[in-house]
C-alpha cells in the first residue's frame, strides 16, 4: 500500500455510509415539504401571503418558460464572480501583509477588523455616490462584503505557520516571493479555505441585497418584482433558487476544496 492511499476498510465504510446519508437528506426534505403543504392547507394565512408548494412551482415554471430565471441567474452570477474574484486577490494580499509585517498588522489590521463588523449593505449608498447606480456599484458592494473576512482568515493562516519553516526557506536562499509562493500560501491554505467560504456567503448576501435596489434583470430584481406585484409565490420561488445556488456552490466547490485540503494536509477544516 502506498503512503498516500487510503485503507480499504475505510473506503468501503465510507461507500456504505453514502447511500444512507442521501436517504436521510431526501427524507428530511420530503418531511419538510409535507409540513409546508399541511400548513398551507390549514389556511392560517391567506393563500396570496402564504403560497403552497404547487403555487411556488407554477411561479418558477413561468419564469423558466419565459427565460427570465436563466437570464437573471446568469447576470447575478457574473456580478458575483467579478466581485468575489477581486476580493480574493485583494484580501489575500492584505492578509499576507498583515500576517508577515507587524506594522501592517497594527495599522491596516485594525482597520480591517473594524470594517468587518460593518454590514456590507451599508456600503451601497456610498457606492451609488461614487459610481452611480450601475454595475460598478454592485460589484463594489460585493467586494466590500467579502474582502475583510478573506483578509482576516489569510492573516490567521500566516500567523499559524511555524516560524521554523520560513526561517528554513530563508536559510536555503529563498527570496521573499519564493517564500510566499512555496511556504506561506501552502501553509495557510487550511485557514484560507474557511475564509473563502465565509467570504462567499457574505458576498452572496451582499449581492442580493444590492440587486433589490438595482433595476436590471437579476435574482434580486425578480424578488423586488414579486414584492411589487404582491406575488408571494414568486418571492418564495426565487428565495429557493438563491438557497439552491448557495448549497450547490458549497457542496461542489468548497466541499471538494475542504476534502482536498484534508487529504493533502492531514487535517480537517472546521
Amino acid at each position: 500500500m502506498s503512503i498516500g492511499s487510503r485503507p480499504p476498510g475505510r473506503t468501503r465504510s465510507r461507500a456504505l455510509r453514502m447511500p444512507w446519508k442521501a436517504v436521510r437528506i431526501i427524507a428530511f426534505y420530503l418531511v419538510l415539504m409535507a409540513a409546508w403543504q399541511a400548513i398551507y392547507r390549514l389556511e392560517l394565512w391567506p393563500r396570496y401571503v402564504f403560497p403552497g408548494p404547487a403555487d411556488v412551482w407554477e411561479a418558477l415554471r413561468y419564469t423558466i418558460d419565459n427565460g427570465e430565471l436563466w437570464r437573471a441567474t446568469q447576470a447575478t452570477m457574473e456580478r458575483m464572480m467579478v466581485g468575489y474574484t477581486l476580493s480574493i486577490f485583494i484580501g489575500l494580499a492584505v492578509g499576507i501583509a498583515m500576517g508577515s509585517l507587524k506594522w501592517v498588522d497594527e495599522t491596516v489590521g485594525s482597520l480591517v477588523l473594524g470594517l468587518q463588523s460593518l454590514p456590507s449593505v451599508t456600503w451601497f449608498p456610498l457606492a451609488i455616490l461614487w459610481f452611480g447606480l450601475n454595475e460598478k456599484a454592485i460589484i463594489f458592494v460585493v467586494l466590500m462584503g467579502s474582502v475583510n473576512s478573506i483578509a482576516i482568515s489569510s492573516r490567521t493562516g500566516v500567523k499559524n505557520i511555524p516560524p521554523t519553516l520560513t526561517r528554513a526557506a530563508s536559510m536555503f536562499g529563498g527570496r521573499k516571493w519564493q517564500q510566499i509562493a512555496y511556504v506561506v500560501i501552502p501553509g495557510m491554505l487550511p485557514q484560507l479555505v474557511q475564509g473563502l467560504k465565509l467570504g462567499w456567503s457574505f458576498a452572496w448576501r451582499s449581492l442580493l441585497a444590492a440587486e433589490l435596489l438595482f433595476v436590471s434583470l437579476s435574482l434580486g430584481h425578480l424578488l423586488q418584482v414579486g414584492r411589487d406585484l404582491n406575488d408571494a409565490a414568486q418571492v418564495v420561488g426565487i428565495m429557493l433558487v438563491v438557497v439552491a445556488i448557495g448549497m450547490v456552490v458549497d457542496r461542489l466547490l468548497f466541499g471538494r476544496l475542504e476534502r482536498w485540503v484534508s487529504e493533502h494536509w492531514g487535517m480537517r477544516t472546521a
